[in-house]
Parts: C-alpha cells; sequence; structure tokens
C-alpha cells in the first residue's frame, strides 16, 4: 500500500508539471525536460544506489529498497491506466499527493525501507546520529527545486515547495525515536 500511495502522490505531480525532493524529484525534473517515462528515470536513477544500502544498511534494507523502488516504477506507469486526470487542480495536486507521499515514505521508513539515495542517507543519519530525517531531506530537496527553475513556472515551483513541507513535515512529525518501528 505504501508503494501504491507514493505512486499515486507522483502521478499527481506527473499531471501538475510538479517536482518533490529526493531522488523521485531529479527523475520529475528529467522526466518534465525530456519526456521519458518517470518510471524508467526513476529506476536508472536508484541503481547505484543498492550496493551503498547494501553496504550501509544491511542485505534485508537493500532487498525492500529495490522491492519498493521497483513497485513504484511499476505502479507509477500503470496507475495513468487506472485513474484519469479530466481536470487536477495544482494546489489539490500538491497538498494530496505531498500527503500521499509521506504517508507513503513513513510506511516504508518505519518498515526499514527507502525509496532512492536520499532516503538511505536521511535514514542513515537519524539511525546513526539522531538527525530527524525529514528535515535532512528538506534541505536537500531545496537545491532540486533551485535545479528546477531552468525548467517549471514559478507557481509551479513554489507549489512544489509547498508539497516538500508536507511530504517532510509528516516524516519529521511522525517518524523520530520512540515512535512504531515494523519489524522485518
Amino acid at each position: 500500500m505504501a508503494t501504491l500511495f507514493v505512486a499515486f502522490g507522483l502521478v499527481m505531480y506527473t499531471e501538475a508539471v510538479l517536482v518533490t525532493g529526493g531522488t523521485a524529484g531529479l527523475a520529475l525534473l528529467l522526466h518534465h525536460a525530456t519526456g521519458t517515462g518517470f518510471w524508467l528515470v526513476f529506476s536508472a536513477l536508484n541503481l547505484p544506489f543498492y550496493l551503498l544500502a547494501a553496504h550501509r544498511m544491511g542485505i534485508g534494507f537493500a532487498l525492500r529498497t529495490f522491492a519498493a523502488v521497483s513497485l513504484v516504477a511499476v505502479f507509477t506507469a500503470l496507475v495513468p491506466r487506472w485513474v484519469a486526470f479530466a481536470r487536477l487542480d495544482p494546489l489539490f495536486a500538491t497538498l494530496v499527493g505531498g500527503g500521499l507521499m509521506g504517508v507513503g515514505l513513513l510506511m516504508l521508513f518505519r518498515h526499514r525501507t527507502a525509496l532512492g539515495a536520499v532516503n538511505i542517507v536521511a535514514m542513515h543519519l537519524q539511525e546513526r546520529w539522531g538527525i530527524r530525517a525529514g528535515y535532512f531531506q528538506l534541505g536537500l530537496d531545496l537545491a532540486i527545486f533551485a535545479g528546477a527553475f531552468f525548467l517549471l513556472e514559478p507557481r509551479n515551483i513554489l507549489l512544489s515547495v509547498l508539497g516538500a513541507a508536507v511530504v517532510n513535515l509528516t516524516l519529521a512529525i511522525n517518524h523520530r525515536p520512540g515512535r512504531y518501528m515494523g519489524m522485518s
């Protein structure tokens, strides 16, 4: 369910020409710039990070992350076949899509699973040094949005920053030591 939530949020962002942070944000930027399918770009960008995940977080983490990335890629290719948006308000896409991605990431994080390089680093920093994953990701996301100024309309960039705040505040508020942690 977590990967479907993330994928649905990403499809909303794709339709509304928004970006998000992390590896998915970079994949969205490349999708918007080239027209290459998001699912393909997202899959390719994540390939180099599975070894890092295995080395830093363990083989189980790396396998769960590979499965989650693969499912998000498949779902982002399938969701447009299941749901069509005749009209999608960009603010609605920002808030609902960001909320879906935040909740999906929260579920994945609680089960020691990530969706790419930024998530891997953020989870490692939180576990090792207590740096909140959401705050770390927000800083990196802002750098991705700076790159979006060359590609997107200013309104879409502002909405994307708002969406990143929704995603990352969901994580910062709910993913911290002492909260539920699933075992797998």
